[in-house]
């Protein structure tokens, strides 16, 4: 019997961990009349990786995010999350593609007078129901909720105003609150730029935990390279809103990463001079 007689067909779930949820390929992206903010942009997000999105500001690692989620126009190209191609979609497909993607931001973005659990709870309000949307949630969403809590460390604060946390503190419960959206894929947005570097190393680590034991894709946006190449499987690299890296992070290193930042500095001084 030859090898190829005895080779294991893949399951159907496994077929699925080598098909991209997000697919982006010649992505251009203009604002009106405006210059191209995005041009030529390719991108595949699969099952179970983290993907660092790295570029000065104004690389364009923001706009390509949003993209993802229909805030940001396709000039040219194609997206697609999901299965839903992002160029053509009636209104209630944007609907179903925003609640598939759970988002963690820089400021955090919680309602800081009510409590940690009632912060997670309102990322089940898009399929909460009429009577949860007026100020009640199922016991089996409240169970959900201190789950996460409890997964990323803080269910003992549960009760607590969500302004009373420290800035990595509301970022847990800001992640759990994506999750409370049972996510098909996470956009992170620099999650760390306000965090010191020991609550950044957590935080990310949580968001690669997360992606390889949920197979859900998480997508980062980072300035710190060091962060890029120690929490991340894969790594994309923009530049005035061009692609200049795209490959597995055990095959960079801070060299091979210079190019995205070249000129920063001399661009800087010209800035100032003028």
């Amino acid at each position: 019997m030859s090898r190829a007689d005895t080779a294991v067909e893949p399951t159907t779930a496994e077929l699925r961990q080598r098909l991209p949820l997000v697919s982006v390929r010649g992505l251009k992206v203009a604002y009106g009349d405006g210059p191209l903010v995005l041009d030529g942009v390719d991108l595949d997000l699969f099952p179970g990786e983290m993907v660092a999105l790295l570029g000065s500001s104004g690389s364009g690692k923001s706009t390509l995010m949003k993209s993802l989620t229909g805030f940001a126009p396709i000039t040219d190209g194609a997206v697609r999350v999901g299965g839903y191609d992002m160029a053509n979609l009636r209104r209630g497909q944007l609907r179903q593609v925003r609640a598939s993607v759970g988002q963690v931001f820089q400021q955090f973005n919680l309602v800081g007078r009510l409590s940690v659990l009632t912060n997670v709870l309102t990322g089940a309000l898009h399929d909460a129901g009429p009577l949860n949307l007026v100020g009640g949630f199922s016991s089996a969403h409240r169970r959900r909720a201190l789950e996460l809590l409890d997964r990323v460390g803080i269910a003992h604060k549960a009760q607590d105003e969500a302004r009373s946390l420290s800035g990595g503190q509301q970022q847990r419960v800001a992640i759990a609150r994506a999750l409370m959206q049972a996510p098909k894929v996470i956009l992170a947005d620099e999650p760390v730029a306000s965090l010191d570097p020991r609550m950044s190393h957590q935080v990310l680590e949580l968001l690669h935990e997360i992606a390889r034991e949920d197979g859900i894709p998480v997508l980062v946006s980072l300035h710190v390279m060091p962060l890029a190449l120690a929490h991340s499987d894969r790594i994309v690299g923009l530049r005035h809103g061009e692609m200049l890296v795209s490959a597995p992070t055990a095959q960079l290193d801070a060299t091979a990463l210079e190019p995205i930042y070249a000129h920063d500095e001399e661009e800087q001084d010209v800035d100032g001079i003028a």
